[in-house]
């Protein structure tokens, strides 16, 4: 939604400004520049990327305009999850986890939890290092290690995204140069016709580089940072079942571990402990 509004703002003040200077609107539409423009963009943007990291890319502009995934209430609702599994395994006993960790879509447990059940990686990350935590795996340090090369690798797949919106933006200027050399040329063909004429040539070559350099700063290398924002925020659930995972295998009683877990979220979708609390002492007995 703040793309959208942000999109707005851009383009009322760009061609408010224009017209209040007197401008001619008219003049802008150049559907030939636009083309020369955006089709090369688009053109260098598969050249450049993979088939999956193009799926990634739109993906990731999906995301960008929808904003972060996880909410205070899905925070609320991951906490409680790791309170639930951290209890069961303190009275029961890690081997407790087995039955849940794999099939977690048939658990009981899990079927609490709906919204986080039906997260499919966020789901599958936290049931693998359950399940290395039921085979015997009990040094957490070893577990943070491969945790974040997991994330890393995660975060360098996201990265894909923005990384090539971003590249498109870096190129626009220079595509719109390229549009208007192309227009130069063509006027340059039309040397012999009135001033009339060759001014308006003139200034529809210009407006390819106007439009590139628009496109660019405007539109496209906000959306890469938008899209880089939004990555980062969401990645922090995954860090907040990492922190849990973590001060379980310390040995801290479930409440404590949560606790480690809530630090890490964002100031803005951070439940406080109390709202914790609350939630947690409402649970149905392991």
């Amino acid at each position: 939604m703040l793309v959208i509004i942000g999109a707005v703002i851009v383009i009322g003040c760009v061609a408010g400004g224009y017209l209040i200077n007197g401008g001619h609107f008219e003049v802008l539409i150049q559907p030939a520049e636009f083309l020369i423009i955006l089709g090369a963009a688009v053109g260098a943007f598969v050249i450049g990327n993979s088939k999956a990291n193009i799926k990634e890319t739109l993906k990731g502009v999906k995301r960008a305009l929808k904003g972060p995934t996880y909410k205070k209430g899905d925070y609320v609702e991951l906490l409680s999850v790791l309170y639930q599994l951290f209890r069961l395994a303190k009275t029961k006993g890690m081997l407790a986890l087995e039955q849940h960790v794999e099939k977690p879509d048939e658990s009981a447990l899990f079927s609490q939890f709906p919204k986080f059940q039906h997260d499919h990686h966020a789901l599958e990350f936290l049931c693998d290092y359950l399940r290395l935590m039921t085979l015997g795996t009990e040094n957490p340090n070893e577990v943070e290690t491969l945790i974040d090369a997991e994330l890393e690798t995660h975060h360098q797949e996201l990265h894909g995204a923005s990384h090539a919106v971003q590249t498109m933006a870096d190129g626009m200027p220079a595509l719109g140069i390229v549009a208007a050399v192309l227009g130069v040329i063509h006027t340059m063909g039309s040397i012999t016709e009135p001033p009339a004429v060759l001014g308006h040539l003139i200034g529809a070559a210009l407006v390819g580089t106007f439009f590139g350099v628009l496109c660019s700063y405007g539109f496209v290398a906000p959306i890469a940072s938008a899209i880089m924002q939004v990555d980062a925020t969401d990645g922090k659930y995954y860090q907040a079942m990492k922190n849990g995972l973590l001060a379980h295998m310390q040995g801290y009683p479930p409440a404590v571990s949560v606790e480690f877990a809530r630090k890490v979220i964002n100031s803005p979708e951070r439940p406080t402990f109390y709202e914790v609390e609350q939630a947690v002492s409402s649970l149905p007995p392991v």
